[in-house]
This record gives structure tokens, C-alpha cells and sequence, in this order.
């Protein structure tokens, strides 16, 4: 077995979420392949010549929505395994991984679309929300020990 419940719902959320960075890692490589932007000049000579080793407005983009991705993902990652392991209600549990899911799937349509502001914004600060909750309710449960 798996976990508790509430393991196996951040389980689910975090799968997804690791899924669409894979998904947005692949965007990325379509994107410099379609506008002939490549990083490294063997790539480059694959496909064109070395003129085509360049940078690309929209290739940027869909890199810093994958680094942005990689920034807040992975702190998510930590804070709810631990956050799981701390008995907490799977209703309030299950709105903190559904809500940061959510807020970061919207996040990267934003980005990617380059949708007008504060959609991005929003959709950033919403999901840091459950990860300060998370984080708050951890510190709360261990403090005694430190």
C-alpha cells in the first residue's frame, strides 16, 4: 500500500504536476524546433546550419515557464510529502494540493499564451498560499522538537 489517503491524493496531485512539467519541457523543445532556435550549435548543424544557433523570444518563454515551474514545483514536492506525514484533515489537504495543481497549470497557460496581466500573477500568488499554509502547519508540528 500506498499511504493514507491523504498520501495517495498528494500522490495524484504531484504526479500531474510532474507530468505537466514534462509536458511544458516538451513544448519547449517543438517551439525551437519550429522557429529553428537551438542552444547548442551541434543542434543547430542537425537542423540547418549554425545560423539557427540562437535565442528566440518564445523559446525563452516556454524556458522560464519551465524554470518558474522547477522553482515552485519542487518546494511543493517536499512540503507535501511532510505536510501528508502531519494527520491533517484530507478535506483541507486535498484543497491545498487541488488549489496549488490548479494555480499552476493556469500559471503556465498564462505564460505560454502570454495572456494579460495579472492572470500570471494571480495564478503565482493563489498557489504560494497552500505552500505557506503547508509550511506554517509543519513548523507548528515539529516546533516542539527543535
Amino acid at each position: 500500500m500506498l499511504g493514507s489517503d491523504i498520501q495517495l491524493c498528494f500522490i495524484f496531485y504531484s504526479t500531474l504536476l510532474i507530468l505537466k512539467m514534462y509536458i511544458i519541457a516538451i513544448i519547449t523543445g517543438q517551439v525551437r524546433l519550429r522557429k529553428k532556435a537551438f542552444a547548442n550549435p551541434e543542434d543547430a548543424e542537425r537542423h540547418g546550419g549554425v545560423q539557427f544557433c540562437r535565442t528566440d523570444p518564445y523559446v525563452e518563454r516556454c524556458k522560464r515557464a519551465h524554470q518558474n515551474d522547477m522553482e515552485n514545483i519542487l518546494p511543493f514536492l517536499f512540503l507535501g510529502a511532510v505536510y501528508s506525514m502531519t494527520s491533517p484533515s484530507y478535506a483541507v489537504a486535498q484543497l491545498h494540493f487541488l488549489v496549488f495543481f490548479l494555480c499552476r497549470v493556469l500559471h503556465s497557460v498564462a505564460y505560454l499564451l502570454a495572456l494579460k496581466a495579472p492572470t500570471r500573477s494571480l495564478a503565482y500568488v493563489i498557489a504560494q498560499v497552500p505552500c505557506i499554509s503547508m509550511a506554517i502547519q509543519i513548523l507548528m508540528e515539529v516546533a516542539s522538537f527543535a
